[in-house]
């Protein structure tokens, strides 16, 4: 078993943390790290036999585990991630950012897990990111894509502080990453907070614009990738069939996505939290693996 350190004892820390111990044959829990004394994910991880600090990174380091740790899973916030990066690195760890900060390649798993096993800190973009990335990846291996928008609507129940206080950086990360990693021309992102009660289950669209293309290898593609992500994401699904019309300058492509949450720890509907913890899970194996 390879031994992993979580920064973060919030809802996805502590989602992650529950879902290694439930899911993972190879991977264990050795450290959890938070600023907040009282928080419920410490107190999750004292009772799970995991070592605590609420003294953050440095409290982190300090633990007798630490020098067994073999990656480390941040799920933090963009600007603390950049300070626990910098703290990290004279220590040779692997490093899965869950936050928007991007100091590594943006990395997702069904689309170009592969390509980055050699680095010390990769990104996991976004939820919205690890939901669309792969749509417009699948659509632009069978026909360009000049340009890639997507929606993504969340609970705003599932959206925490983290998340707030990360929107602009949520914007455009994701953009970035639907032409970096998904191949789009141009991309754009925009997320929905959804105050619906009861809460509403996480909801994706994606659009492409393409000069051209042959419909079914484009749908057959889509369901290609929808089958890759929902093997470590269960609950991300398809909602209807892939839509074509005609759109000026060639054809719109419109994919329709769901994404339902394993309720480890989180609600069923905060799938945008579950994607995160499911996508960082599946890395955190492969590099520890290697």
């Amino acid at each position: 078993m390879s031994k992993i350190a979580i920064i973060g004892s919030g809802n996805i820390g502590t989602d992650l943390m529950i879902k290694v111990k439930r899911t993972s044959a190879s991977l264990e829990v050795a450290a959890m790290a938070g600023i907040d004394p009282g928080s419920d994910g410490l107190a999750r991880a004292r009772r799970m036999g995991v070592a605590t600090t609420h003294e953050g990174v440095q409290g982190l380091i300090a633990l007798p585990c630490f020098e067994e740790v073999a990656v480390v899973l941040d799920a933090t916030s963009a600007g603390a991630h950049r300070h626990n990066a910098a703290a990290l690195a004279p220590y040779g760890k692997k490093v899965v950012d869950l936050t928007p900060a991007a100091i590594g390649p943006y990395v997702v798993p069904a689309v170009n897990l592969g390509d980055h096993l050699g680095e010390d800190n990769v990104n996991m973009v976004t939820c919205g990111g690890q939901a669309t990335v792969p749509i417009v990846a699948a659509v632009s291996r069978v026909a360009p894509v000049r340009y890639a928008e997507i929606v993504a609507s969340i609970a705003s129940r599932s959206a925490g502080p983290g998340t707030r206080a990360n929107i602009d950086e949520f914007t455009e990360t994701t953009a970035r990453a639907l032409e970096s990693v998904g191949g789009a021309e141009r991309g754009k992102a925009i997320i929905v907070l959804n105050p619906a009660e009861p809460p509403v289950i996480m909801r994706d669209t994606v659009y492409c614009l393409v000069p051209g293309c042959d419909e079914a290898e484009v749908a057959a593609s889509v369901k290609e990738m929808v089958a890759a992500v929902a093997a470590y994401v269960p609950g991300y699904r398809l909602k209807q069939d892939v839509q074509f019309r005609p759109a000026d300058g060639g054809t719109l492509v419109s994919v329709f996505l769901e994404v339902e949450g394993a309720a480890h720890y989180l609600p069923a509907y905060a799938g945008n939290l579950d994607i995160m913890t499911s996508a960082a899970l599946r890395v955190a194996e492969r590099l520890a693996a290697r």
